[in-house]
């Protein structure tokens, strides 16, 4: 090259970052600057009129020439990083890997290529780093451009798609993905590329991959955005969970048989739940048995006008050793609730029963309605508040002193009385209802209290109130962790009508007995034939057993409350009778089995001066055109020591 052609280019060769060589269309080396000697380690004079394949390696100088004059032919200008692989070779004879620009210069002294040669030791070793920990990574690996073009993938992916490597690089990576999921892949890859955000594995997607033979398998997918020189790649990190899913299934089915299981024994101890206005619904101890406890809901209908009686508790723990120890404890309450004993006595009983389980603690909460004078006797072993609505819709927390635990032993548990609006309706509930891991109890009863208002308020009866109420604390009530019980206690207010006598332990008291109930009768205009004599029948007989078996005075009390009229025959005696099978030659003995007969429904209760028996009769329809009653109260021809 003429030194007024070389000039013009030592300037820009030397200033290039690159080596720069400039050969002739020979392959002379024409022109070289001083990056090319650091690179090579030739000095200039060593390079200048040799050929160019002095810097390729001998593995590649048979075919260079050819490569050499082709591109002189063809003299199109080749960017740096083409896609080949490209080696330089070193004057010590060590081989490096490089990337080449080449651009052809037209002279007057004819055409000279120029060579621009980078050095991409570096890259390419981070790129085998790169390589190295993509294959050893425990996923399948795969790299994609913007266009979702396969760039990259390790030994992994091969295994668990089905593909050779090369069969899988440049395709679109809906390969891999269901046909009845493609349509939109697409839309959802190029969201992420303008998003750019990681995603990290088991999102919550319900994903599904594609083998080579067809088979859809379900995986999980990290994506994670690669920011390159040539632009964003994503890299995805696929699992297959296909094991998982099987054990997941596995463990639901056997939940979902223990849950059987617990629930089945749960209601089998417990009974199934009476219904709304039963009149003989039994008390209640739920307690968790996994998933939802039900829910129980009574209205306090006391047979023979005694008061009612209601248990709620929570047992600790779930499954099915806290149903058995729920069933034991249910089972205990029912036994001690017959006895009429008071609240405070049942509790201490009942934390009796508790101390002997072991590592139990029950919180427990036993209500007594008596309906006729509107009045509750509560007793609250660590439950939670009752709730009181008014029947003008006011919602208040009753004001009931609370003990300790069942289980804690030696802590006598106080009782206290209310007097309470005819209509009012009390609530009582488990902590599966209100409580939950990040909240405050005590808002979460306030809340209650304001949903228990709009609840029992804005329906008709009971039914509907819970039903309100319990969509509305629990939406999704199938995965709530804890069970769930709700007792709703309506206080009656159907008017009850009620007369009582006192008689002596002498045979004549049996008959002034039936003639007080004639007379009591006809005042309430109750003076149907059938229901007269089936009543006189029957009073007859609890009046001959408590004068003849024990001792006085001798209660008779009269009520009449809706549809039912109920008998009631207490005495001084704590024997209660059993109605039995008297033989065919006895005088005695067919009495109970007389009013087990004809009687709706009959019943014996301890009480403090004794024992109660009663017996409850149907009332017929009222009459269109009754007649004016009497006030009720002392008939002129009942003796007035006889008299309540």
């Amino acid at each position: 090259m003429a030194a007024t052609t070389e000039e013009p280019f030592r300037a820009l060769l030397e200033a290039a970052p690159d080596a720069m060589v400039i050969v002739d269309d020979a392959g002379v080396i024409r022109l070289v600057n001083a990056q090319t000697e650091t690179l090579f380690g030739y000095p200039r004079r060593e390079l200048l009129g040799r050929h160019i394949e002095v810097l390729v390696p001998e593995r590649f100088r048979g075919h260079h020439p050819d490569h050499r004059l082709g591109y002189a032919a063809s003299r199109q200008v080749r960017p740096m990083g083409a896609g080949l692989e490209l080696y330089g070779l070193r004057r010590d004879g060590r081989e490096f890997p490089v990337e080449i620009s080449l651009s052809p210069l037209e002279t007057p002294e004819g055409l000279l290529i120029s060579a621009a040669v980078r050095d991409v030791s570096e890259r390419r070793a981070a790129e085998e780093r790169f390589r190295a920990l993509l294959e050893a990574a425990p996923d399948a690996m795969v790299i994609v451009d913007e266009q979702g073009a396969i760039q990259l993938v390790n030994a992994q992916t091969e295994a668990l798609f089905g593909y050779a490597r090369e069969d899988l690089l440049g395709r679109q990576v809906e390969v891999l993905v269901p046909e009845r999921f493609r349509g939109h892949h697409s839309d959802f890859r190029h969201g992420y590329v303008v998003n750019r955000r990681a995603r990290p594995m088991g999102a919550g997607l319900e994903l599904y991959g594609l083998r080579r033979d067809g088979g859809e398998f379900p995986v999980e997918i990290s994506l994670s955005p690669l920011e390159t020189p040539d632009g964003t790649l994503v890299s995805a990190a696929i699992r297959d969970v296909t094991e998982r899913k099987s054990a997941e299934e596995m463990l639901a089915r056997l939940y979902e048989q223990q849950r059987h299981v617990a629930l089945t024994l749960q209601r089998s101890l417990m009974g199934s739940p009476p219904d709304v206005g039963d009149a003989h619904g039994e008390p209640v101890l739920p307690g968790p048995a996994g998933g939802r406890g039900g829910r129980r809901l009574v209205r306090p209908h006391p047979a023979g006008g005694r008061p009612g009686r209601r248990v709620v508790g929570d047992v600790m723990g779930r499954g099915l050793d806290a149903a058995a120890v729920m069933g034991q404890l249910r089972s205990a309450s029912h036994a001690l609730a017959k006895t009429g004993m008071p609240p405070w006595q049942l509790m201490r009983a009942l934390d009796a029963v508790v101390s002997e389980l072991p590592d139990q603690f029950v919180t427990c909460c036993y209500l007594v309605v008596d309906a006729d004078a509107a009045e509750i006797t509560m007793c609250s072993a660590g439950h939670l508040p009752v709730l009181l609505v008014t029947p003008g819709g006011e919602v208040t927390r009753l004001p009931v002193e609370v003990s300790v635990p069942l289980g804690v032993g030696e802590v006598p548990h106080h009782e206290t009385r209310h007097s309470v609006e005819p209509g009012s309706v009390l609530a009582l509930y488990t902590d599966g209802l209100v409580e939950t891991p990040d909240s405050d109890i005590e808002g979460q009863v306030d809340g209650l209290a304001a949903a228990l208002e709009k609840a029992v308020t804005t329906t008709d009866g009971l039914e509907a109130a819970a039903d309100r109420l319990l969509a509305e604390l629990l939406p999704d009530a199938d995965d709530n962790p804890d069970d769930v019980t709700l007792l709703l206690v309506r206080i009656p207010d159907t008017p009850v009508t009620s007369q009582s006598m006192l008689l002596a332990a002498d045979p004549s008291s049996v008959g002034a007995g039936r003639r007080f109930l004639r007379s009591t009768l006809a005042q309430w205009g109750r003076d149907e034939e059938h229901l007269r004599e089936t009543a006189c029948l029957l009073t007859s007989e609890l009046l001959s057993n408590a004068v003849n078996h024990s001792r006085g005075p001798v209660r008779l009390r009269l009520r009449q409350a809706g549809r039912e009229l109920s008998v009631e025959v207490c005495d001084g005696s704590p024997v209660l009778p059993q109605a039995r099978f008297a033989e065919p030659d006895a005088e005695s003995g067919r009495g109970l089995l007389l009013v087990d007969s004809l009687a709706s429904s009959w019943g014996t209760l301890p009480t403090a001066e004794g024992k109660a028996v009663w017996f409850s009769l149907p009332l017929p329809a009222p009459r269109t055109d009754p007649r004016p009653l009497p006030a009720p109260g002392r008939t002129p021809a009942e003796p007035p020591t006889q008299s309540d």
